[in-house]
């Protein structure tokens, strides 16, 4: 009985120290490993069979010449049994997190071949016409995009001064530095529109302060579909449990606690940009913080309109600061001024309103945005990738493809936030050797087959959110890292026409690949992009 316990422990052992994805060889890539790795399972398989013919023969002997069984042999069996069961459930947890990013794609991609769908292999991609098109696109732009970075962050510096010395700051928000983010600060904006998305910062001025209940918050009452929210409620110091100082305290005529809306006591004629909070609740309202915004943004551009020689206008009244600046030349910049809070202690913002985004979410619900974060994690990465990595050349031509597409078949639910967080993902996943120059057209493709599995499962996580793979320095919250992940398609399961709709506009994305690129490529003219 000993020898052949003996002899299970050399074959469990054998089997886990030449396990091909515990020790995969330093230089190998997942896609050449496949036959090499099948090729050793068999092997495996066949020497697993041969010890267990050997074990049968062995334990049939014994049971020929009977023993008295002793304790120690006994509890010697059960440890080595439990033991083997243990290794062998961790080495297939630990293979089954190594190849979920990586080798799943490839698998989905032969099931989407089989159902006749387009995949991201069948793409016909030629190198030189995608060298071609990162040469002009990225480079030839990149100027051009530094000079727009440079006038959008003076301009809105001086408007944001304006719209300081306009403001009561007794009864007014304080407005904080802003912060420039997204694909403009990123580097890897491609289309037109010229488009910078700048955030600002707002506190209410003392004695008042503001409280956060999160998502994820331990007793959060917030419902499933408001993941990624959270509410923010206006406190005032000294204040009690039964009611606001209001009640005791002479505001005057003319003034409103920040706490309250319009009530039967209060001047009806009062100052919109008062009226903060949900009517009878201590909730910030979006729509009011709006409202508030953009009477100061317009009374501070009325201060300094005359030192500027453009025209400065409101292109969408449903965003806070969504501005439309055009010169007398007729070039166009957008510039999407967005009103924040920010949460405590952290670099994660409450955002009012996303400039192109359709929300329908309650009034006192307030979307987190983690994009100083992703900011902050893809300059980490970058930081360890190859020179000329391939990175955001992946991502700018899937984002031109994107939107071309939408030009052609209209909206769909894929957004340039899907594209970059998909990149996020593999960036965090794949070694950063694997993102040299020399390897765009394979990862371009990892990407288009990471979204296409990604729709075809109507799952795709946030990139930060419950998320032990981000590495320690972005220095996520604790209460984020360790929250749920966060399934950014999940409104695609409820509503089966758009997701479909998204669905064709991805298949015609992905025929119309190569022909879109090589089409607008030469319509690269005097540093800028110029749409048919």
């Amino acid at each position: 009985m000993q020898g052949a316990i003996a002899r299970v422990c050399v074959v469990m052992a054998a089997a886990i120290l030449n396990h091909p994805l515990l020790f995969p060889e330093e230089n190998t890539t997942l896609e050449d490993m496949d036959e090499e790795l099948m090729a050793r399972m068999r092997e495996h398989e066949v020497m697993l069979e041969m010890e267990k013919a050997k074990l049968e023969r062995d334990l049939s002997q014994l049971d020929s010449k009977p023993e008295e069984p002793t304790v120690e042999g006994d509890y010697t069996w059960y440890f080595w049994s439990a033991a083997s069961f243990i290794i062998f459930f961790t080495i297939e947890m630990c293979r089954m997190d190594l190849t979920d990013t990586e080798i799943r794609p490839a698998e989905d991609e032969d099931i989407f071949s089989e159902s006749g769908f387009m995949t991201a292999k069948k793409i016909v991609l030629d190198k030189n016409v995608l060298s071609n098109f990162c040469d002009k696109c990225t480079h030839t732009l990149a100027h051009e995009n530094w000079r727009v970075r440079e006038f959008a962050e003076g301009f809105t510096d001086d408007l944001l001064e304006s719209l300081r010395s306009t403001c009561d700051m007794e009864v007014d928000m304080e407005v904080g530095d802003f912060i420039g983010i997204g694909s403009m600060f990123e580097s890897w904006k491609v289309c037109k529109p010229l488009t910078c998305d700048i955030i600002v910062p707002f506190t209410p001025p003392d004695p008042y302060s503001f409280q956060f209940q999160l998502w994820c918050s331990p007793n959060s009452d917030m419902p499933p579909d408001m993941q990624g929210f959270g509410k923010i409620q206006v406190t005032r110091l000294g204040e009690s449990e039964e009611g606001c100082l209001c009640g005791s305290a002479n505001l005057g005529e003319d003034m409103l606690c920040l706490l309250h809306g319009i009530t039967e006591d209060v001047n009806l004629d009062s100052s919109v940009d008062e009226l903060l909070c949900s009517k009878d609740t201590p909730l910030l309202a979006k729509d009011q913080i709006m409202k508030w915004f953009q009477i100061s943004v317009t009374k501070a551009w009325g201060k300094i309109y005359h030192k500027y020689n453009f025209e400065l206008t409101f292109r969408n009244l449903d965003a806070a600061g969504a501005l439309k600046i055009r010169f007398r030349s007729g070039k166009v910049i957008m510039l999407n001024l967005i009103p924040v809070v920010q949460l405590k202690d952290t670099d994660a913002y409450f955002v009012s309103h996303y400039p192109s985004d359709y929300d329908s979410s309650p009034d006192t619900h307030w979307a987190l945005s983690f994009a100083v974060y992703e900011r902050n994690l893809l300059k980490h990465l970058t930081k360890l990738l190859p020179q000329n990595s391939c990175h955001l050349h992946c991502l700018q031509i899937i984002t031109f493809l994107n939107r071309k597409q939408m030009g052609l078949t209209g909206r769909s639910a894929l957004t340039n936030y899907h594209i970059k967080t998909a990149l996020l993902h593999l960036l965090l996943c794949k070694r950063p050797s694997a993102w040299g120059v020399e390897n765009t057209e394979s990862r371009l493709r990892e990407v288009l087959a990471f979204l296409q599995r990604s729709l075809q499962e109507k799952r795709l996580h946030h990139v930060l959110i419950g998320n032990n793979k981000v590495p320690e320095e972005i220095q996520i919250p604790k209460i984020i890292r360790k929250a749920e992940p966060m399934n950014l398609f999940r409104s695609l399961v409820l509503q089966a026409e758009f997701y479909d709709k998204t669905v064709r506009h991805f298949q015609e994305m992905l025929r119309n690949a190569s022909v879109l690129i090589q089409e607008y490529t030469p319509d690269l003219l005097n540093g800028g992009l110029h749409h048919s």
